[in-house]
This record gives structure tokens, C-alpha cells and sequence, in this order.
């Protein structure tokens, strides 16, 4: 399993909203791309799929722009790249009639991997990423010292 440029890039503008979430500010486009380094117009598609699917909402006017729809502690990873790629969750059972055994058999591992993969991504949120990157942060500071 392979993380997309998109949902990296999305996943990125994303964590800059959360960081500023409790600001109640909304964050323009070039904001964004700007501290992330992602081109504005591909943001800016990648906003409206995540507007459609609920993630973000925007603010029209002089002040206006992006923010998330809801606290980032509510965001799963799992829900972003649901948005952005359509995740499918499959449990085996759609396959009455497999092509042979052998198909079966990693047909069955394959659905075991991917469930397991959608777990963890149900397991995080966005200010669990938050969380980890400032962490980091703090231990890059101390390195430094």
C-alpha cells in the first residue's frame, strides 16, 4: 500500500488547518500551499474534494478561506483518504464463486492486509499527527542544543 501524491499533499494541508484550528481563522489557499510546498491550483482541487466530502468547510469574503469542519481530534486518516480515493472496506464475503482455490486463498490474505492497513488508519486523527509532529519538533530542539 502506497500513499498517493494526493492524499500526502492533503493530508499536509490538512495538518496546517489543524495546527491553527483553535485560532477559528480560516487559512487561504496560498497560505497553505505555501508553508506545505504544494501548487496552489492542485490545493485548491484538493480542498473542494474535501469540501464535498464533509472534511473542510469555506469562508467566503476579504477573510475568508479554508478551515476543517470539525475538531481534528474528529478526523480519521481513514475518512481523508475514504474522501479522496474512496476506500472500500471488503469483507470477503462478495466473492461467493472464486475463479479457483489458489485465487481464494490470497484474495482472503489480501482482504486480511487491507483490513488491517484500515484499522490503524481509523486509528489516527489529525491531531494525533499533530501530536507526533510536534513531539519531534521538540526532540529535534533538544538534538540541537
Amino acid at each position: 500500500m502506497e500513499l498517493s501524491c494526493k492524499c500526502e499533499y492533503a493530508i499536509l494541508a490538512l495538518l496546517e488547518m489543524a495546527t491553527y484550528y483553535a485560532s477559528g481563522e480560516p487559512m487561504q489557499i496560498r497560505q497553505i500551499a505555501a508553508q506545505q510546498n504544494i501548487p496552489d491550483r492542485y490545493l485548491e482541487q484538493l480542498l473542494a474534494t474535501l469540501r464535498r466530502g464533509g472534511i473542510v468547510k469555506s469562508q467566503r469574503g476579504s477573510k475568508g478561506g479554508y478551515l476543517l469542519a470539525r475538531e481534528p481530534w474528529k478526523i480519521s486518516l481513514f475518512e481523508i483518504l475514504e474522501c479522496l480515493e474512496g476506500l472500500d472496506i471488503r469483507t470477503g464475503d462478495e466473492d461467493t464463486n472464486p475463479k479457483n482455490l489458489d485465487c481464494s486463498v490470497v484474495d482472503e490474505i489480501w482482504q486480511e492486509a487491507c483490513q488491517a492497513a484500515n484499522a490503524v488508519l481509523q486509528k489516527y486523527s489529525l491531531q494525533d499527527l499533530c501530536e507526533k509532529r510536534d513531539s519531534r519538533r521538540q526532540l529535534d530542539i533538544m538534538y540541537y542544543i
